[in-house]
């Protein structure tokens, strides 16, 4: 198997980050904070999304949601891609310009998007955020395949909600992601057994608690790093035992390790 790897590469777009990968990794569940964009190069991978289990092959766009549980594994040896990570809010200012007025949603609608005529546009986006195009062409290009990507969203119905239980299990966590958190405080705090809280938590979220704990201290590292806070801090700060523990943690969900991010945004 071709060894992993996974590259972040300079943005000249502020809030939208660029990575490429070849890899045979298979990525365990895990989520993103941001909406990501990405291009099958070569090969083929199967994965689970919050829109069910899919398949994507070379010319293929991939995309994820913000919060969004999904996986990943390769068909066949390897798999690369090129993927652009836009933060929230760049996103939706992006999706209200295309809207025009219109109703404009907050998920992207399809994790698989089969079309030449994008699959082009954004090969040309990706260069031209990760190299010195022209601003009026990037600008041109990230509209367009943000327009074409979003296109079916208004038809798309609203995902269900979480129960108020677990609603306020989640916070306990999201509030606080360094603390010290037990099964018995999420039971005290959604009003539910141990027991009733640990099924329910893990069918509105797709993670038990205490993976979701990992994933939410991983997200809080993400972005101290990108903030500039040094690594041994950032472990510290984010609730991980050593900086050891949180790069296992983040290389196994992201692929690239906090020091290769952390060089993505120096």
């Amino acid at each position: 198997m071709a060894a992993s790897q996974f590259r972040m590469l300079r943005s000249s777009v502020p809030g939208v980050e660029a990575v490429v990968a070849t890899t045979g990794h298979r990525f365990a569940r895990h989520t993103h904070e941001q909406f990501g964009i990405g291009l099958i190069v070569s090969g083929a991978q199967k994965s689970l999304s919050g829109r069910g289990v899919v398949e994507a092959e070379a010319g293929d766009l991939i995309t994820v949601n913000p919060n969004e549980v999904h996986d990943g594994a390769p068909i066949g040896e390897a798999r690369s891609w090129s993927i652009l990570y836009f933060d929230p809010a760049v996103m939706r200012g992006l999706v209200r310009e295309v809207a025009e007025g219109g109703l404009s949603g907050s998920e992207i609608p399809r994790p698989v998007i089969r079309d030449g005529s994008l699959g082009n546009r954004f090969r040309a986006l990706f260069s031209a955020v990760t190299g010195n195009e022209k601003r009026l062409r990037c600008e041109e290009l990230l509209l367009s395949v943000i327009a074409d990507t979003m296109r079916e969203t208004a038809m798309q119905e609203e995902p269900a909600s979480a129960p108020r239980s677990i609603i306020h299990a989640r916070s306990l966590i999201d509030d606080d992601p360094a603390a010290e958190i037990s099964l018995a405080d999420l039971a005290y705090e959604s009003g539910l057994s141990r027991f009733q809280v640990l099924r329910a938590f893990a069918r509105a979220t797709g993670f038990t608690p205490h993976a979701y704990l990992i994933q939410a201290r991983v997200h809080l590292a993400r972005r101290l790093i990108a903030g500039g806070t040094p690594l041994a801090e950032a472990a510290f700060e984010s609730g991980f035992a050593d900086q050891s523990h949180m790069t296992r943690a983040f290389a196994s969900r992201y692929g690239l390790t906090p020091g290769a991010y952390a060089r993505g945004h120096s």
